[in-house]
């Protein structure tokens, strides 16, 4: 019997396939970039970036951000020399689809999954990886990193430049995975986790050491009783930090041609603070609201009575791909919760109603007080499709100031700060971020200085193929990690 072609999808019709963030397939290798201005001889290290990159024409659905195979896009600096380097993440449901030159599995949303006559009884039946969020390194690790599954382990030594050596489960510590935005604390060196499941335990957090065993295994949070979408964490000194929105998994729905996500605004945001100790977590609701990133967190005060701060972009509402009903979130900008763990209240003022996502912090001040804010931005310009932006901004959390530099043509990404060897000031370094051309698709890798952002790039090195808009990078330097 003859297997019934999947759904078609047009892939025409889906906006986030399209323009600057159409997928490439390509995979090169530039030893030697051209570069405009001069790369600051201090930048010794390497920029990796991830993001969803489809490598066959999705079939079923797509659905942005969580859809797409993983692909990194790296840039080494060194000597003032840019070099660059773009590899799939090369999963196991991948290479199965390069065998036979097609997509197998379909979007989340459509529930396509290869029979075993197609790829295999180890992969027949299964979902595919899609590690195509983030990247971080951690204790030796470099990772790419999934909604909420396990990561891949890439290979960043000189001479392997993003080759996937495997999934990784933390000798087999951490079986189901951890979410995209893991935080690391950069006093202990812990890297806090936390994982959502579509079954009990909902909820779960866990802590690997600074030499990356695991300390604390999954250990579930009480209070969680449905299946939740939750993108991103904060920490502190004291605790996890994790914003629950009302965005429920409806499986029921999906089954029968549904939205995979429900927003059930009645339902309210609660925050927990979760004790690293192990203590016994603490609540906080308010009215609804979603958070796809969070700036940073920090204890304001000496004892665990004491508020905690918590930056982050806030919207009105969850929507991801295209908007159901047409209707855009509405955006809240940058928000500043003030947490009372003994009351279990909180309370939100807009720092900046701009619209931004993508913000950064220097990863060195994470669960500490921090001044500067970097994120994406945009001018007004109205034909930029959602997680599109033109524009970078920075936030000065002492003085409220923003300084912006507009990028005109440019699509920018998500700004990562470079600090300069030997400093510990946040102004101190370089904003590092990749930008495509809406008029002609060229990209380019931009260095922007910490000491004058608003006067734009120091230099920018131009990368032989585009650059889709994605997710997530960081700055590895040369030595460290």
């Amino acid at each position: 019997m003859t297997k019934p072609a999947p759904p078609r999808l047009d892939p025409t019709r889906v906006p986030h396939l399209q323009g600057t963030f159409a997928p490439v397939t390509e995979e090169v290798d530039v030893a030697e970039l051209e570069v405009t201005g001069d790369i600051p001889a201090s930048l010794d290290g390497l920029y990796p970036r991830n993001g969803p990159n489809p490598r066959f024409s999705p079939i079923g659905s797509y659905l942005y951000p969580i859809d797409g195979d993983g692909m990194l896009h790296g840039v080494w600096l060194s000597e003032g020399r840019a070099r660059y380097r773009n590899r799939f993440v090369r999963t196991p449901a991948l290479e199965a689809e390069e065998r036979v030159g097609r997509a197998l599995w379909g979007g989340v949303e459509s529930l396509i999954m290869p029979d075993e006559d197609e790829v295999g009884p180890e992969l027949a039946g299964t979902f595919k990886d899609l590690p195509d969020i983030n990247v971080v390194r951690h204790a030796g690790r470099t990772l790419a990193l999934a909604e909420s599954a396990c990561p891949f382990r890439i290979d960043i030594r000189p001479g392997a430049g993003l080759g996937t050596l495997g999934r990784e489960d933390f000798a087999g510590a951490l079986p189901a995975g951890i979410t995209a935005h893991p935080k690391i604390d950069p006093v202990s060196g812990e890297m806090v986790v936390f994982c959502y499941a579509l079954e009990p335990p909902y909820l779960t957090w866990s802590v690997i050491d600074r030499d990356g065993a695991v300390t604390r295994g999954p250990t579930p949070v009480e209070g969680v009783d449905e299946p939740m979408m939750i993108h991103d964490m904060a920490l502190t000194a004291r605790y996890a930090v994790i914003v629950l929105a009302p965005a429920f998994f409806d499986l029921d729905a999906l089954v029968t041609g549904g939205p995979l996500l429900a927003w059930r605004p009645e339902r309210g945001t609660r925050v927990v603070l979760i004790p690293r100790d192990g203590g016994r977590p603490r609540w906080a609701s308010d009215e609804a609201f979603w958070l796809w990133h969070t700036v940073n967190a920090y204890d304001d005060g000496p004892d665990e009575h004491s508020p905690v701060v918590l930056d982050y972009v806030q919207w009105s509402r969850l929507t991801v791909g295209a908007s159901e009903d047409g209707a855009a979130p509405t955006l809240g900008g940058l928000v500043r919760a003030r947490i009372d763990p003994a009351a279990g209240s909180m309370t939100r003022t807009v720092l900046d109603d701009a619209r931004v996502e993508f913000p950064r912090v220097d990863d060195r001040r994470i669960g500490r007080r921090h001044r500067r804010t970097a994120l994406a931005t945009g001018t007004g310009r109205s034909d930029l499709l959602p997680g599109e932006y033109d524009a970078v901004r920075w936030y000065d959390t002492e003085t409220g100031a923003t300084t912006d530099w507009e990028a005109g043509n440019l699509s920018v990404g998500e700004p990562v700060f470079a600090p300069e060897p030997g400093s510990d000031a946040e102004e101190r370094g370089y904003w590092l971020t990749f930008a495509t051309d809406r008029t002609d698709g060229t990209s380019w890798f931009l260095v922007i200085p910490a000491e004058d952002p608003g006067a734009g790039p120091v230099a920018r090195a131009r990368i032989p193929v585009r650059v889709p808009l994605g997710l997530h990078g960081c700055w590895l330097p040369t030595g460290e990690g």
